[in-house]
């Protein structure tokens, strides 16, 4: 058994193998978990197909009580330690806070830095549709982006705190169309985060690319 994994898992992962994991694949899964250290990586490496990086970092490595303090050097720091440590699942980076909402140039030149002071694969950031102009501005330009919606850590506060998202029928109709939105702007994936069962499983049938669930 062993033996056949290793012979499955030893190609290197790559954003377009993902991008079209759902189509080629169907209902297979793809392993998705978070890392924050070379150790850890090298650990989940063999057995997932993607390592998050995530902001989620500042909470359990830092003590932090949300992930907003954490710093674009802390996540290229981390970032940088985890793609050391994975040699064939792909790594992707959380944005954190304050470095992508302004703008997408400066989305795009903290997306920039974050590639190449880690060798990331790609970046993650958080937003409904208001953050496809964004997208599409860095995916045109070669940067990956996997979005990320329903429950958003980053924005938790003004959205009332850590709760299910889609139980009404106005934010369901949003997190469709933010859903469809990111995808024609041009992300390779959507987290789906705290978003309530059928929604999440009507978003994911209805989408051409790759839905990661978090407690969804």
């Amino acid at each position: 058994m062993s033996t056949t994994l290793n012979t499955v898992k030893s190609e290197k992962i790559n954003v377009p193998s993902i991008r079209s994991r759902k189509a080629k694949m169907g209902a297979q899964p793809i392993v998705c978990l978070t890392a924050y250290t070379k150790p850890m990586a090298q650990l989940l490496d063999p057995i997932v197909d993607l390592i998050l990086v995530g902001d989620s970092v500042g909470m359990v490595i830092y003590g932090f009580d949300s992930t907003l303090p954490v710093t674009l050097d802390m996540m290229i720091d981390h970032g940088a330690a985890v793609v050391r440590g994975a040699k064939r699942a792909l790594v992707v980076v959380d944005m954190p806070f304050g470095t992508y909402q302004l703008s997408p140039q400066q989305a795009y030149t903290n997306a920039a830095r974050i590639m190449a002071e880690t060798g990331c694969a790609a970046v993650k950031i958080e937003g409904g549709m208001e953050m496809a102009d964004t997208v599409s501005f860095l995916a045109r330009r070669g940067i990956p982006v996997m979005a990320h919606i329903g429950l958003m850590p980053q924005s938790a506060a003004a959205a009332g705190g850590y709760r299910a998202h889609g139980r009404d029928a106005a934010e369901a109709d949003y997190l469709v169309k933010s859903a469809r939105k990111l995808q024609e702007a041009g992300a390779f994936s959507i987290v789906l985060e705290g978003t309530v069962e059928p929604l999440a499983a009507r978003i994911t049938s209805e989408l051409e690319i790759p839905t990661i669930g978090i407690g969804a």
